[in-house]
């Protein structure tokens, strides 16, 4: 196309400047009389604020070069693709190009076909489709508008998976792969969207809201899509057809995109009230990111042009859909975390740090915790103290459905508490110091709400036990003093929760008026492993910001191993565990001895080495790493200290044995003993189940978080 004269550009822009500020002010207008004053100018504070943070990973552009033949994503041979990307066209095929080559410069793991729809485009989309190798290009007879061509290019569909995706988007490299991961981390979703931004990096929506009367709400708009209200897996009333999948054969069972809105606007909408009416459920996932030049194709003004339709549409959803509308917010209101889970039980979770399940058995047990309240229909919240962002750890909470803060976000913890505790029905303060620093304050800003402390474990217990076993007259006074901290903590929480029976017995004695309840380790009962022949050496795991595993090893290290090399001269040890201390990691020269450190998939160790050694002369609660092993039907030689609480039975699911020599007969015992192994790993295994697996500690989770 000519470029305009230079002396008219002027005018263009005026002109440009002039409509925008006619779609503003008609926008406002209908905003005031379907929502009143205050989500109004709620609305018009986001368009004037400073723009927010950017992104903590900055968005991909594919480089505007011309036009060259290339090739996008197919599936190898004749496979069945995982997912069919529909992207519906109707001109602007510089759009449809930036589009296509994000899509070839990431290629997802999963395998996937790329369908182009056009709808009568009359500039050059028909020639370059034909050169971009792998993609279906389908041309309809005429133009239909956006639904038309959205459903045609289902019909043509291979994949599983359905996802719909606007020319005018440049999806970010990870993005396929996280909308499709939703389907199976969360069986019961219909629909799953993916976090849409602009150009500039701002949030565009995350996921909408519905009003009562058919009007929409993108949510997080303007905002930083990095903001934790906005950046973890959840619920919406819908979400955008710019990037949106949903299983082929729910899409074919509800009929696909409902023609009474043809040609656009609420067809996606109406899709995702289909899909919970059909009993399955509308998430928005942030860990996919699509930017999208909002208006590229249809433009923002909905007083005139297609963009009219969004107007006329909203009168046929909310009449079609008028019963559902009932339950939802009124129109006029501000969506907000305390909007939005104001029907769910509300838990915020408060500790150090956030959660590292492959590194520590406080950590995989407080995850699978969290999991269990999600999985019960609590909104969970995370608070992290020290409120640093825990990259992979933070992320992993978020796909899991947490809101999980960090700073910039939250400024401090008491601030944000000051701005959001009372909008929690329960909240769990993690260790003992957590709950010391934190109860009153949570008395004054949220005092309607149970107060729950979790110990991990006894504190004072273990360090007393360790200050008797080195004879240390100071550390027996820090144990006193963390004593009557603890206690203290007890007395003012509304409820402690212990691990291990031994512990509610301590604390009838210590602190009779405590209210307690037992809430052990959690533990997913894993497959059997390998055989007895197929495994050898042994393995001992353990986090060694824990004193107790820094002493087992050194003591095991020095005292026992020498012994079983003795009898089993080829044996080695694999000691596992995050931060080893200097004495430990010169173990590294003993024969036989591999210190490994921390571990990020602890799977093989666990279902190829034959033996587990839990040499713990002193601690408390209950021991992570004999769980683990037997959920993977790993036997397991261990002290006494190392199984208290754990209901096991000596020579029946573990080996016990407290001094050196006893601790090498049992470990060279059940290393030889091909019958004897096979009997402790499955009553190890069955233990785990009836014990320590979440379905055991349901009635307890049930009891403390949601009556």
């Amino acid at each position: 196309m000519p470029t305009p004269p230079r002396d008219r550009t002027w005018l263009a822009v005026v002109r440009f400047r002039l409509a925008h500020l006619r779609g503003l002010l008609r926008r406002g207008l209908s905003s005031l009389r379907s929502r009143g004053w205050r989500a109004t100018w709620q609305r018009a504070l986001l368009h004037l604020r400073p723009p927010p943070p950017p992104p903590r990973t900055p968005p991909y552009r594919p480089d505007p070069t011309p036009f060259a033949p290339f090739a996008v994503p197919r599936p190898a041979g004749a496979a069945t693709p995982r997912a069919s990307v529909v992207i519906p066209v109707y001109g602007h095929c510089e759009a449809t190009l930036a589009c296509l080559r994000a899509l070839a410069a990431h290629p997802p793991a999963a395998a996937c076909e790329v369908i182009v729809v056009d709808d009568g485009s009359g500039d050059a989309t028909a020639a370059w489709m034909a050169q971009v190798d792998g993609l279906r290009y389908h041309r309809r007879a005429a133009n239909g508008g956006f639904i038309a061509a959205c459903n045609d290019g289902a019909a043509l569909a291979r994949g599983d998976c359905i996802v719909f995706l606007n020319n005018d988007t440049i999806p970010q490299p990870g993005w396929l792969d996280a909308l499709l991961d939703t389907f199976q981390a969360h069986p019961d979703t219909g629909l799953a969207g993916a976090q849409l931004l602009y150009p500039d990096g701002r949030l565009q929506e995350a996921g909408g809201v519905v009003f009562a009367d058919g009007s929409a709400w993108s949510y997080g708009r303007f905002e930083s899509p990095d903001d934790p209200r906005y950046a973890y897996l959840r619920q919406a009333d819908y979400c955008s057809g710019a990037a949106l999948a949903i299983p082929r054969a729910l899409f074919e069972a509800l009929g696909g995109f409902d023609a009474r809105y043809a040609p656009a606007y609420y067809e996606d909408t109406d899709l995702a009230f289909a899909v919970r009416a059909a009993g399955r459920r509308v998430r928005v996932q942030p860990a996919s990111r699509v930017l999208h030049d909002e208006g590229t194709t249809a433009g923002t003004d909905t007083g005139s042009g297609i963009k009219a339709y969004q107007v006329r549409n909203r009168a046929v959803f909310a009449d079609k859909w008028a019963d559902a509308l009932r339950a939802q917010p009124a129109p006029g209101t501000v969506p907000d975390p305390a909007l939005l889970y104001a029907g769910q039980r509300r838990v915020l979770v408060i500790d150090e740090t956030v959660p590292r399940p492959d590194r520590d058995s406080a950590s995989l047990r407080q995850f699978n915790l969290l999991r269990m309240l999600r999985a019960g229909g609590a909104h969970v919240a995370f608070l992290p103290t020290g409120l640093a962002h825990a990259g992979a750890a933070t992320r992993a909470l978020q796909r899991l459905g947490v809101e999980t803060w960090y700073a910039p976000f939250a400024r401090s913890a008491p601030a944000w508490l000051r701005a959001n505790a009372a909008r929690f029905d329960v909240i769990v303060l993690t260790r003992h110091h957590v709950a010391g620093a934190f109860i009153p304050l949570l008395r004054r800003h949220a005092p309607r709400a149970r107060l729950v402390f979790d110990t991990i474990d006894l504190h004072y217990l273990r360090e007393r036990r360790g200050a008797r076993l080195a004879g240390d007259a100071t550390a027996m006074r820090a144990a006193e003093a963390t004593r009557t901290r603890e206690l203290a903590a007890m007395g003012a929480a509304d409820l402690t929760l212990v691990v291990s029976a031994e512990e509610q017995v301590q604390l009838a004695q210590d602190a009779p008026a405590a209210k307690v309840e037992l809430l052990s380790n959690l533990h997913e009962v894993a497959g059997p492993g390998a055989d007895f022949d197929a495994r050898a050496d042994l393995v001992f795991v353990g986090g060694f910001r824990h004193p107790p595993n820094a002493d087992a090893v050194l003591w095991f290290a020095r005292e026992v191993f020498p012994r079983i090399r003795e009898r089993l001269p080829q044996v080695r040890l694999h000691c596992i565990g995050a931060e080893p201390p200097a004495p430990v990691r010169a173990l590294a020269g003993q024969p036989g001895i591999l210190v490994h450190g921390h571990v990020p998939d602890l799977a093989p160790y666990m279902d190829e080495v034959r033996v587990a050694v839990a040499p713990l002369r002193f601690g408390a609660g209950v021991k992570g790493k004999v769980n683990l092993s037997m959920a993977h039907g790993q036997p397991v030689v261990a002290t006494s200290c190392a199984v208290e609480g754990m209901h096991l039975r000596d020579g029946v699911d573990v080996a016990v044995a407290d001094e050196a020599a006893a601790f090498a007969d049992a470990v060279v015992g059940l290393y030889r003993d091909r019958e004897r192994w096979r009997r402790q790993a499955r009553t190890g295994r069955e233990n785990v189940a009836r014990h320590f697996s979440l379905e055991a500690a349901e009635a307890t989770v049930r009891r403390v978080f949601f009556d």
